[in-house]
């Protein structure tokens, strides 16, 4: 069976790093974005220049019609998705009592509806296949939790209650369901905490810095945590399901 992985959120940081990785594995993958189609296109151009198979595809996880309209694209194009990594996510430092409801129903709907959508999307072939596996992306605040990251910290211990429980439920029907938590990669994303907040993270984590998920060629950390989504989509792991693999330096909190 061709392998074909969608990634969702993989313009930059921790998905680039995963599409990356998975298109050397040797699959087909789909680059998904919502706001920077010039870096989706980017990646997927330079994959094809290494001479794997890469489409891009823009698509917001959290619009449920889009999500099924790009995974439709995505089977034309490259086939049926054998892999989905849902890596979307959207995070906001702010005091509980500041925050407003649109954003709280935004972070959910991006977050965990968002890994509904696209599970919903490329679950019927996985069932008619008998195969598939699925990788959440959770994090270290959604198992320890975070001061003034509460929606973010929520909706991401909501996933790892998901990949448990559905990881019992499709266990029969021969598809996995896994989750990686990652610590404080250096990504777009946590530049908004500030380079004293950052620091402080760096020294709270054992191995003394940050993750880096890109620039595989300077560091092997910094492939580490691509590698352990590869790991997982492997045969490798045929026997390992409902499981979350924490990434995160021996973050002490």
């Amino acid at each position: 069976m061709k392998k074909v992985a969608l990634i969702t959120g993989s313009s930059r940081g921790i998905g680039r790093a995963e599409a990356i990785a998975l298109a050397r594995d040797g699959y087909a993958v789909c680059v998904n974005c919502v706001e920077r189609e010039d870096k989706a296109q980017e990646l997927a151009a330079q994959l094809r220049s290494e001479g794997c198979e890469a489409m891009w595809y823009k698509a917001d996880v959290a619009d449920a019609a889009a999500v099924k309209q790009m995974v439709a694209e995505v089977e034309k194009t490259l086939g049926a998705v054998t892999l989905l990594v849902n890596n979307a996510g959207i995070a906001k430092q702010c005091l509980f009592q500041d925050m407003t409801e649109d954003y709280w129903k935004r972070i959910f709907d991006v977050n965990l509806n968002g890994a509904f959508n696209t599970i919903q999307a490329v679950l019927p072939h996985m069932l008619h296949e008998h195969s598939g596996c699925i990788i959440n992306t959770s994090s270290i605040w959604g198992q320890h939790g975070a001061s003034c990251e509460v929606a973010y910290s929520a909706t991401k211990h909501a996933i790892i209650g998901l990949t448990r429980s559905l990881a019992q439920e499709l266990a029969p029907t021969n598809i996995r369901v896994n989750c990686v938590a990652p610590g404080v990669i250096n990504t777009d994303m946590v530049q908004v905490l500030g380079r004293e907040t950052l620091d402080a993270l760096a020294e709270d984590t054992p191995v003394g810095r940050l993750g880096r998920p890109e620039d595989a060629s300077c560091s092997l950390c910094s492939i580490s945590f691509a590698a352990v989504v590869s790991f997982l989509a492997s045969d490798a792991a045929s026997f390992i399901t409902g499981q979350v693999i924490t990434s995160d330096g021996g973050f002490i909190k």
